[in-house]
């Protein structure tokens, strides 16, 4: 599944949540039974079923650019008004026909790093006013769904070991001797 899942595109991070465990721990038995699951089965089940992700409050879902940037308030994912609270800047809607809508920030500057700032600078002479760099940086992008196409054949996998089961228990039979 590990495999599957970094095959998909869909990194390390979620492919690392898979676990196992085989009973009974370290003897063999006869009876033994083994147990394979997903510490993220939400996500997991997203990419097996596909699934088309939609609003809940409002008319978009709200995806930040890069000049976004990834955190807000207390690590958690950005958010429009999480932005504008932490910028002190209001974000202006653009509708654009055909095409997804923006929320942009504008009188913003991009930083170094690609993220849109206040453009609020102290004066460094005269090639530097508080004008200079000013812009209108496209913050998140709004689309009314977005939809998830099936990535993981999990049932696939797990048929596939179920088959491979009687051979693997004769390969590691070992006689008893009496």
């Amino acid at each position: 599944m590990r495999g599957q899942i970094t095959g998909a595109g869909l990194g390390t991070r979620l492919a690392n949540t898979w676990r196992g465990e085989i009973y009974p721990k370290g003897q063999p038995s006869v009876g033994a039974a083994g147990f394979v699951w997903s510490k993220a089965p939400g996500l997991v089940r997203l990419y097996a079923e596909g699934a088309i992700i939609r609003s809940k409050q409002g008319l978009f879902l709200a995806i930040p650019t890069p000049a976004a940037g990834r955190f807000g308030d207390n690590r958690r994912k950005i958010t429009p008004g999480g932005w504008e609270r932490i910028h002190g800047m209001r974000l202006r809607f653009v509708y654009r026909r055909g095409s997804p809508s923006l929320l942009v920030a504008d009188n913003a500057r991009l930083a170094a790093r690609g993220r849109a700032r206040a453009n609020i600078g102290r004066s460094k002479g005269a090639a530097f006013t508080r004008l200079s760099g000013r812009t209108t940086v496209p913050v998140f992008i709004l689309v009314p769904q977005v939809t998830v196409r099936k990535r993981l054949d999990v049932d696939g996998a797990a048929r596939k070991w179920i088959r491979t089961v009687p051979q693997l228990v004769l390969r590691n039979w070992r006689e008893q001797s009496r």
